[in-house]
């Protein structure tokens, strides 16, 4: 920890609040989130938020490639130094949610992404990559623990939610490493966890992509309202269609959304898509 706060330190670098900045610096816990994500010289790596380059480093030394963004301006000379003699590397200094996600797709190929991730840009990275990316293959993410958990909950627990539901379409998550707020500087409020998430097109066979989602979004739309009121509001249908639409899918009617595990969903999406078309 010493040496990453030297190494600010010398560049007069300010944390900015906005951007969620929190940096690690143990060896033993950056080479550890390199070996779970899975990586060899075959490797492309897309970093999103970089930081200090603490984990970047790390990386480069396993993958074939790793291209870094970064929105934080401040740590250019921060990441000229860290990264120095990292000929595989590359910095760009832009906001990722604003980047051409397909172009960096057709640069790249196949390709994994790792990222410390702040809470406030988690849930529509991890949506953006659900809906738009076509060659990503697996996402290892340090979220905070509590995002962690609703990443990876079981249907009909409270963690349990749409981002849960809508991950299981493509990919599969699972918590790999807890990590102690102890780890990070400045030291968070809270714990967090890396999350691996692995694609696989087809893992959930539904009629309808498109309509998947919007069942996702329907079963969710209001925890505290049966699925059938829910039906009916997000699609505007009868209370009739509705019933007939939960029956023909073997759900009760008065069942809630968030006790459906995602082939249910998935099910009951097709019949939606089968109804409404």
């Amino acid at each position: 920890m010493e040496d990453l706060q030297g190494l600010l330190a010398r560049h007069n670098f300010n944390f900015k609040k906005q951007f969620g900045q929190n940096f690690l610096s143990d060896g033993n816990l950056l080479r550890s989130i390199a070996e779970l994500s899975g990586i060899d010289q075959s490797t492309a790596v897309v970093e999103i938020g970089c930081g200090a380059g603490t984990l970047t480093r790390v990386l480069s030394e396993k993958a074939g490639r790793v291209i870094a963004y970064e929105i934080d301006r401040a740590l250019r000379p921060v990441l000229a130094e860290s990264l120095r003699g990292c000929e595989n590397t590359e910095v760009r200094f832009a906001d990722f949610a604003k980047t051409d996600l397909a172009a960096l797709e057709r640069e790249l190929g196949a390709y994994v992404v790792v990222a410390n991730l702040p809470y406030y840009i988690t849930t529509p990275l991890i949506t953006r990559f659900l809906d738009e990316g076509k060659t990503v293959r697996r996402l290892v993410v340090m979220v905070q623990e509590e995002v962690a958990e609703r990443l990876c909950a079981a249907a009909d627990t409270p963690e349990y939610g749409a981002i849960t539901a809508s991950l299981a379409l493509r990919a599969s998550a699972k918590i790999v490493k807890r990590v102690p707020k102890t780890m990070f500087y400045p030291r968070p409020k809270v714990d967090s966890a890396v999350v691996r998430i692995d694609f696989s097109d087809g893992r959930l066979p539904v009629k309808d992509v498109e309509t998947y989602r919007a069942t996702v979004r329907a079963a969710f739309l209001s925890r505290r309202k049966t699925l059938e009121n829910n039906i009916m509001n997000y699609f505007c249908v009868s209370r009739e269609t509705a019933q007939e639409i939960l029956h023909s899918a073997g759900v009760a009617e008065r069942v809630r959304g968030e006790t459906l595990s995602p082939e249910r969903l998935a099910a009951l999406s097709d019949v939606i898509y089968e109804t409404l078309r």
